[in-house]
């Protein structure tokens, strides 16, 4: 099972901070947190081949078979509307709702792509035969997904591996990431998760004491493993993203 589905979120808040982790961060957070153990897992993130999704700052990922798709929080959007002045801790802060359930990701992207899936139906797909599908008896398990991604336009455009160790602290909900994509690129994640609903700015704050207490400085956003794969496999789109604000 995937984390969050055992956190029971059926639909959850991610707020995140990344930062470059240096050989004195490393030794604090090795002092005040414990390590909850290091393993590796496989990131694929899907898209339309115009890339519908990612441009409206939809990111939708497989992970360990799972399902998720992160999507702007109501919290950003109306920050927008108003146009008021963000703080620092929260302008250097991520903040993303998470959809864990595959039927709530479905009708999230079927109303988001209405215009470019509904190819054929589900049914008429999963009725198909191993060889309409292209595939082998053996390989029929993975049919449905198969199913749905394509009757939806949507294809794999970004797969890579990552080690990570992660460790827990003291304080309640905090946890910290350290990432080491396998295309070269190592980043540091602090990181709250709270209900839809929940208690924002007591999650920037916990977040915020973390950081200083890893003596992670500066005023700039550290670009996540997806910015850096994203810049260096899709210049172009990379370009369109910053130009719309999106990384």
């Amino acid at each position: 099972m995937c984390i969050h589905q055992l956190l029971n979120y059926r639909m959850s808040i991610e707020v995140e901070r990344k930062f470059i982790c240096n050989a004195n961060s490393l030794q604090i957070l090795e002092e005040i947190g414990v390590c909850a153990g290091q393993f590796q897992f496989q990131d694929r993130y899907f898209d339309t081949p115009l890339f519908d999704l990612t441009l409206k700052d939809l990111w939708l990922r497989q992970r360990k078979g799972c399902w998720e798709l992160k999507c702007p929080t109501a919290t950003d959007i109306e920050a927008e509307e108003t146009q008021g002045e963000p703080s620092k801790a929260a302008m250097l802060c991520t903040r993303y709702k998470e959809i864990t359930d595959l039927t709530d990701i479905r009708l999230k992207l079927k109303e988001v792509l209405k215009d470019t899936s509904d190819k054929f139906s589900m049914t008429e797909c999963c009725q198909m035969s191993p060889d309409q599908h292209g595939l082998g008896n053996a390989e029929m398990n993975c049919v449905p997904e198969e199913c749905w991604t394509s009757a939806m336009n949507l294809v794999c455009f970004a797969e890579f591996t990552t080690v990570r160790r992660t460790f827990t602290l003291e304080e309640d909900g905090v946890h910290v990431d350290l990432d080491e994509a396998d295309f070269g690129y190592t980043v540091g994640e602090i990181e709250v998760l709270i209900p839809e609903g929940g208690d924002m700015q007591a999650a920037l704050d916990k977040i915020e004491r973390t950081a200083k207490k890893l003596g992670v400085t500066g005023d700039q956003a550290v670009d996540g493993k997806m910015s850096v794969y994203i810049r260096r496999n899709y210049p172009e789109h990379y370009a369109r993203l910053l130009s719309q604000h999106i990384l």
